[in-house]
């Protein structure tokens, strides 16, 4: 692909990821998350949420008025992020409310469009685009993929994922091996890195790319790509920290620096 070409798509695609940053539903926009017990938890400016077996209904306080979609809502049933129709959110005045589940925990996560993070953001400086980190990496199938239990950006909670194999690349004459995750549902793999510049001109605790499934013995990763996680812009984020196989001894200066609006 030419270089102005490609420096071009890298650049559609940025702005692609700063206007979902920026979104009502964003990460800039998530303000609080509320882990559930069994049984009633009353949720201030909500009311009170139930969990019971891992079923969810809502009573919204008196004078709040909500919505699901199109359709008023003031108490009843709730769907979860578990629900094959995906999660009911319930918007009351310039919030959103989502019951999330991990692991063997349900939550509500809180978004509002008026957060203070969404308002002030300014955008991520980012590393030059450079063809050098547009790695076709060697893909070593595992026989059967292993889960890893992995920390959180939430102190004290881990989690397991699913590692399916691990991406081979060569940088300046380093072989590196990447373990990627997946999601349930999900073939898309997800590479949580840190490196040299982690810490420092990158966030300290990671970045992400995205790449498709392998291709005949290959994956592409483009480390242009490479994301700040949600914990960068929220501290009600739950996503993984980089595995002990990912904290590579080289300088990726490729992708999103540290954003240092949190």
């Amino acid at each position: 692909m030419d270089s102005r070409v490609y420096t071009e798509k890298i650049d559609a695609w940025h702005t692609r990821r700063i206007a979902t940053l920026q979104n009502d539903y964003g990460w800039l926009s998530v303000v609080g998350l509320q882990w559930l017990k069994e049984g009633e938890n009353p949720l201030p400016a909500l009311g009170t949420v139930t969990l019971r077996r891992g079923k969810v209904s809502v009573v919204l306080a008196p004078g709040q008025a909500g919505m699901i979609g199109d359709l008023p809502f003031s108490s009843g049933p709730v769907r979860t992020e578990t629900d094959a129709k995906g999660p009911d959110r319930i918007k009351v005045g310039t919030r959103a409310y989502v019951v999330i589940k991990r692991g063997d925990r349900f939550a509500v996560r809180i978004w509002d469009s008026n957060a203070e993070a969404r308002s002030r953001f300014a955008g991520i400086s980012r590393y030059p685009i450079s063809e050098k980190w547009r790695i076709e990496a060697v893909w070593e199938e595992y026989r059967k993929p292993k889960v890893m239990k992995l920390p959180t950006a939430l102190k004290g909670y881990t989690e397991n994922y699913e590692v399916p194999g691990v991406a081979v690349i060569n940088v300046d004459g380093t072989v590196l091996r990447l373990e990627p995750i997946i999601e349930d549902g999900s073939k898309q793999l997800i590479f949580v890195f840190t490196d040299g510049t982690s810490g420092g001109e990158s966030f300290g605790e990671g970045r992400f790319v995205y790449a498709p499934p392998p291709e005949r013995g290959l994956v592409h990763l483009d480390f242009n790509k490479a994301i700040n996680p949600p914990n960068a812009f929220t501290r009600y984020a739950t996503n993984p920290l980089a595995p002990p196989s990912n904290r590579l001894n080289v300088r990726v200066e490729a992708g999103e620096k540290t954003y240092e609006g949190l």
